[in-house]
């Protein structure tokens, strides 16, 4: 017999032998004791399994489920209310596996026949503190329910805690329990004692500079100590990114009185992050880039990002300068510089942009103020004009969202920029462009889902040729996030241009009108996987020659951690020549 040939039969074996040893463990902790329980449901069915646990594995065990079982079914029930229970036990000791049945009678429950609770001390005149008083789950009558004492009991406590009452505790607590006269009374004094507030925030100043950090603190030295603005505290400093690590945390209190001095230890971000990221879309086809991030380049909280994209529709390199003013989260200046390609319809542009931009966030809303420096350069088969513009703009945007951010059951968003320009103010054309776009998403009933998109622009050109106008600044519709049904941005004004030889040749150069309506209806057969059907309209057109363009098809969506992967064919069946379009994206809507 051949090597090959043992090993064959060895083999097989070997591995029912392993199989064997892996059942024999198991076997030995089968359940020993088979129980169930009767007369009773529900809550009270839930809390005696509850407190008999899982079924015995041992003998000993075994035994000892048996003995306890009495007692840890009247512990259950009398957590409940009930103290007049009668409790059965009926045992079959049949080897290897007992059985036990456990009959419960449950009787009247105790009622609550006094309540009387107290808060004294700086907490009688705490709105919130006496509000818990109106909320403690049970009233005189209702059925004793020790859950629900204890969850109001510590609810107080913690509360108290959380408004600064540290010293705060319970002169009197207790159940008073009459099982003759089935009846309970509930005795709960809690004494506060003062209430405590906030000192002196001590921090590393080496690492951030006083005036930055005192921008993103919700309270000031005097203020009523109160852990909800500890942890708020906590998480400004953490979407700062300048920090790998944030602890807040209070100073012990015994030695200040009733003042709490709050420490901050927080540890450097590493000074510098690199990302390198790989996708496709049928827009921009495949596309590489590489991120390079200082989040704190300086104790006064300046930041930079350095990003690098290589697709063959649009290459393109930014770099992003960051300082905060009022607050780094909420207050910011931009500064930046871009290089870049792009293909507008049968235009092919260069661009070389550098701006400043300032961020401010109130509430909801965030608002935009913007100058920017743009040369661009293209080709229209007849000539290649280069163009400078210096724009100066504002912007305006909300968003707001129900769910996961990645797939919100609901929200709304809008962004509305202008932005003009001046011959006399460096620009080679006068020009006001204006653009709105608007998103909204709804969940009518469970699975089904409507998302909704409108984008309309309109560019006025006072002094100059209107052929002037770079690509970047005109409007083009089609793709992804366009009209799906037609190429990207392949929906444009057309001009026909007189070749070299004397030969002409019709060119999308854009329009200085855009508006697109959407209506998408989705469903989801899983939690991961939902169908669409869509519909897409409008044109980039010149104004006063609207001709409106309709997309319609449907998709597949596959949702991911960063959004839905989109695989989408859609119809342009406003074309005489309908033609079937692929669309592949991923992303959430917001």
């Amino acid at each position: 017999m051949s090597k090959a040939t043992v090993l064959a039969v060895i083999s097989p074996a070997i591995s029912w032998c392993v199989g064997l040893l892996l059942l024999f463990p198991m076997a030995l902790q089968a359940a020993t004791l088979e129980y169930s329980v009767e007369g009773i449901k529900g809550e009270r069915l839930r809390n005696v399994q509850a407190y008999l646990g899982a079924a015995p594995e041992t003998n000993q065990d075994r035994l000892n489920f048996v003995l306890s079982a009495r007692s840890k079914v009247r512990d259950a029930l009398q957590a409940l209310g009930y103290y007049s229970a009668d409790i059965t036990l009926d045992v079959q000791r049949t080897d290897p596996v007992w059985s036990l049945v456990i009959t419960v009678e449950q009787g009247e429950p105790v009622r609550i026949r006094e309540i009387d609770i107290e808060i004294t001390g700086a907490a009688a005149s705490d709105d919130v503190m006496m509000g818990l008083l109106a909320d403690s789950g049970f009233v005189v009558g209702d059925r004793l329910h020790h859950g629900n004492f204890e969850t109001f009991r510590n609810r107080l406590l913690s509360t108290g805690q959380q408004r600064g009452y540290l010293k705060g505790k319970f002169s009197q607590s207790r159940v008073a329990v009459e099982v003759k006269a089935e009846t309970a009374d509930i005795l709960l004094h809690y004494e506060s004692g003062p209430r405590f507030r906030f000192g002196e925030i001590r921090f590393d100043e080496a690492l951030i500079d006083p005036s930055l950090l005192d921008s993103l603190i919700p309270f000031k030295p005097g203020d009523y100590f109160d852990q909800s603005s500890l942890r708020k505290l906590q998480s400004n400093l953490q979407k700062t990114n300048y920090f790998s690590s944030v602890i807040v945390q209070p100073i012990n209190a015994r030695e200040y009185g009733e003042v709490v001095p709050i420490e901050v230890r927080v540890q450097a971000a590493k000074r510098h992050n690199f990302e390198v990221g790989l996708g496709y879309s049928t827009d921009t086809e495949e596309r590489i880039s590489m991120t390079w991030r200082t989040p704190r380049i300086n104790r006064y909280g300046h930041s930079q990002v350095t990003r690098v994209e290589y697709s063959p529709v649009n290459p393109s390199g930014r770099f992003t300068y960051s300082i905060p003013i009022s607050n780094p989260l909420t207050d910011v200046v931009q500064l930046w510089g871009l290089l870049g390609e792009n293909e507008y319809g049968d235009l092919k542009s260069r661009q070389v942009e550098a701006g400043a931009r300032r961020e401010i966030k109130e509430g909801k809303w965030i608002y935009g103020y913007s100058l920017r420096g743009l040369n661009e350069s293209w080709d229209d088969v007849s000539r290649s004009p280069s163009h400078d513009y210096l724009l100066l703009g504002g912007s305006v945007s909300s968003r707001r969202y129900t769910g996961s951010l990645v797939d919100p059951e609901g929200g709304f968003s809008q962004l509305y920029t202008l932005e003009g320009g001046a011959q006399q103010l460096a620009s080679d054309i006068d020009l006001v462009r204006f653009t709105a776009e608007l998103r909204y998403i709804v969940t009518p009933w469970p699975r089904h889902r409507l998302v909704m998109r409108t984008e309309v622009g309109a560019v006025e050109i006072s002094n100059g040729d209107r052929s002037d106008l770079a690509p970047s600044l005109s409007f083009f519709a089609g793709g992804n996030e366009s009209i799906r049904g037609y190429a990207y941005q392949s929906i444009g004004h057309k001009e026909t241009v007189v070749r070299p030889d004397g030969s002409t040749k019709t060119l999308v150069v854009g329009g200085d009108r855009l508006a697109i309506a959407s209506f998408e209806y989705q469903y989801y057969f899983t939690d991961k996987w939902r169908g669409a059907l869509y519909v897409d309209g409008g044109d980039a057109f010149d104004e006063s020659h609207f001709d409106a363009k309709v997309g319609a098809g449907f998709g597949i969506h596959y949702l991911t951690p960063v959004g839905a992967i989109r695989f989408e064919l859609a119809n342009s069946v406003s074309e005489k020549n309908p033609d079937w379009y692929f669309h592949l994206a991923i992303g959430a809507e917001f």
